[in-house]
């Protein structure tokens, strides 16, 4: 459109107020005060000092308390039997009698001889106290009546032998000779374990020498007894450390009265030193950032700084914190991700 040149001035002028006016009504307030960032709602929670057992995990195998494999000493036949897989037998109680007819003949020779000499002894004394009779033969009747004896003895020494005992209560294994077979030294009988308590040995790393000492609880498992608990305590640690592990064999003995833990099971452990003290935080307040650790601490009652911290030991959603905090501090657990240091807050578990 055309103006006149008269009207062309104050079309501009009027076009500039405008573009003015404009440009100042962006940038003008509202008609409230300008607000700053609003706080971030978060929970929080304070580090406490508390008892902190190290808990040390193993595996451990099972070892019956005592254990021998039972076998004959002479070269006899079987004539009995007494026992059958499984059984549970008393100490001293028969398990195996041999042949023994020919020893048996010879302990009545001999006893018959002892006798003989022992009667002939006691005549003898009266004359010798009487001085009827030297000294010297009654020496040599006492030489004679203690050889029978010696003699007696040793026959029924080797008969022992043909008679096997158990040498201590136990769980016998199976059966493993039979009626009218025939043994030779070193032939096996059965087994035979004392598992009324069990030994579990283990092996744990070096490091953790300086916290091991008999007489610390032991907790153990089996997959085959899932949810059981068997307790125990620590009996002896091993002389060397293992220049190959570097681990130390450690001993525990555990209690087995209903004998479900037998020996060569494999048992998840826990090893339980003496509790001691430690500052501990709720682990979703751990910030972790590649190597670096930190938490937002609470400060000025309504906002937060960021400091590093140093961790330890952990436990069921708790973890030790060695370095950066201090007893009684108030620390963000919920809400960090939205935090920067210097931020202000809102605590939501304070109502």
């Amino acid at each position: 459109m055309n103006l006149p040149s008269a009207c062309r001035p104050t079309a501009i002028a009027a076009l500039l107020l405008a573009v003015a006016l404009s440009a100042c009504g962006g940038n003008a307030p509202s008609g409230g005060a300008a607000s700053g960032p609003a706080a971030a709602s978060v929970t929080t929670g304070i580090v406490r000092a508390d008892d902190w057992v190290d808990r040390i995990e193993a595996l451990g195998t099972v070892r019956a308390n005592e254990s021998v494999t039972l076998t004959a000493k002479v070269t006899e036949t079987v004539v009995r039997v007494n026992f059958g897989d499984g059984d549970l037998v008393t100490e001293g109680q028969v398990l195996v009698d041999l042949t023994g007819r020919a020893e048996v003949a010879s302990l009545e020779e001999a006893q018959a001889n002892y006798t003989e000499a022992l009667k002939h002894y006691r005549r003898q004394v009266d004359l010798v106290e009487a001085g009827t009779l030297p000294r010297s033969q009654l020496d040599t009747l006492i030489a004679t009546r203690d050889a029978a004896k010696a003699r007696m003895d040793a026959i029924r020494a080797r008969l022992a032998d043909r008679v096997i005992v158990a040498p201590f209560a136990g769980l016998l294994g199976f059966r493993q000779v039979s009626q009218g077979a025939l043994v030779t030294p070193g032939t096996p009988i059965a087994t035979l374990d004392d598992i009324s308590r069990v030994k579990l040995d283990f092996s744990v790393p070096e490091r953790h020498l300086a916290a091991l000492a008999a007489g610390q609880a032991v907790e153990a498992s089996s997959v085959a007894w899932p949810g059981e608990t068997f307790h125990g305590v620590v009996t002896t640690l091993g002389a060397r450390v293992d220049p190959l592990t570097r681990a130390l064999t450690v001993r525990a003995e555990l209690p087995n009265p209903d004998l479900r833990l037998r020996p060569g099971m494999l048992l998840t452990l826990s090893l339980l030193p003496p509790p001691r003290r430690a500052l501990v935080i709720p682990e979703l307040a751990l910030i972790q950032v590649g190597s670096q650790q930190s938490v937002f601490r609470v400060i000025d009652g309504d906002r937060v700084e960021q400091v590093n911290v140093r961790s330890g030991a952990r436990r069921h959603g708790e973890v030790e914190i060695v370095e950066g905090l201090a007893e009684g501090d108030r620390i963000v657990v919920e809400g960090t991700p939205k935090l920067v240091s210097g931020a202000l807050i809102v605590d939501a578990s304070r109502g």
